[in-house]
């Protein structure tokens, strides 16, 4: 059923490529990108629920249904001070990632391939928000510590999967930008509503798949060394640790998969502003060169918040014995919250057309 219903939606989007500023053809857009995000967490929902049920550790030791996280073991009087920020840049993130979204849905002018991708990364960073956030706080202001067996592997499906996405979406924007600079009499005839609506189903069906064996194979481990996660979100890491099983190979795959993921769209982003930088440099019309840059600016600023935190959680990794535990935890919060309370902010603060959107819309209320 839920097939049909994507292919319908797809179907519609494509018939309405011949009009990119329709409304319709822009509502249909998000159904479409919202059913494909929600068929895909249900589906691994019911994946992991029937791994557990089919899980080795229920055979030979007694079976794990619930998990405990603890939150900054060494810190944990900080937990009620650092709630405060965090909530809210929770309330931050929400609101300015709604507000952009309703602002493109309603301003006829945003109706444009770039401003649907960048519908995608709002809702990728809304999905997020709400699968790490409300839980660590839960567990900051009511010591609710427990999750369960499948909602732990869910939740780390999301994690890997979704900031995979967001790294691809930036890849797409990326060629976006590259074909807006490099080839703009050819732009509407390559960056449709359908190119959009294929990007889209690559997106979210690449890093779904590439993924999902990650909690498949953590869900499948014997959990024999107690259920407590030294963490307030349930890692890969982290939660293969309780395991009495050899891990390396999950470890492994996680590694290879996930730089394999973020580096390849890494190399092709560069390849895209490389390309940029030089058409760019060869015009000779004054002021040309700002206003062509400028075009890029945000999509690159945003990529520098993705990056650069990401890079500094990975090397507090690397570095973990080195500093305190409790470092690399509340960095792997703040990357879920930083650049998605920033993207919108950066679009909405950079972009002419958004800005004036977001003032039409205050003036509707």
């Amino acid at each position: 059923m839920m097939t049909v219903i994507l292919k319908t939606l797809l179907g519609q989007i494509q018939g309405l490529s011949g009009n990119p500023h329709s409304t319709t053809s822009r509502t249909y857009f998000l159904c479409f990108c919202t059913s494909l995000l929600h068929f895909k967490v249900l589906w691994v929902s019911r994946l992991i629920r029937k791994l557990y049920m089919a899980s080795p550790s229920n055979d030979s030791t007694v079976p794990v249904s619930e998990f405990l996280l603890i939150c900054f073991p060494n810190f944990q009087s900080w937990q009620h001070w650092l709630s405060l920020p965090l909530s809210l840049l929770f309330l931050l993130a929400m609101g300015a990632n709604t507000t952009l979204l309703i602002t493109i849905q309603l301003e006829a002018s945003l109706h444009q391939p770039l401003y649907y991708l960048l519908s995608l990364l709002s809702l990728l960073d809304i999905m997020l928000c709400l699968t790490v956030i409300p839980k660590v706080l839960a567990i900051f202001w009511f010591d609710l510590r427990s999750i369960s067996f499948p909602a732990c592997f869910l939740q780390m499906f999301i994690m890997n999967s979704f900031l995979t996405m967001e790294s691809c979406t930036f890849m797409v924007m990326a060629y976006d930008r590259y074909v807006a600079i490099c080839h703009p009499l050819r732009y509407p005839s390559i960056i449709t509503d359908q190119f959009v609506a294929r990007a889209v189903v690559f997106v979210i069906a690449r890093n779904a798949f590439v993924s999902l064996p990650v909690p498949m194979l953590s869900a499948r481990l014997r959990y024999c060394a107690g259920n407590i996660i030294k963490n307030c979100i349930c890692t890969n890491l982290s939660v293969s640790k309780l395991s009495c099983d050899d891990i390396t190979f999950n470890q492994l795959y996680q590694f290879v998969a996930g730089w394999t993921l973020l580096g390849s769209d890494l190399i092709l982003i560069v390849i895209s502003y490389s390309f940029i930088l030089k058409v760019v440099l060869r015009i000779k019309a004054e002021g040309v060169v700002a206003k062509a840059l400028s075009t890029c600016g945000s999509h690159f600023i945003l990529i520098l918040f993705f990056s650069t935190v990401l890079l500094v959680l990975v090397i507090t990794n690397l570095a973990r014995k080195r500093i305190p535990p409790d470092v690399p935890i509340l960095l792997n919060i703040l990357h879920h919250l930083i650049p998605p309370a920033l993207n919108p902010i950066v679009y909405g603060v950079r972009t002419k057309e958004i800005k004036q959107g977001i003032q039409n819309l205050l003036k509707r209320l």
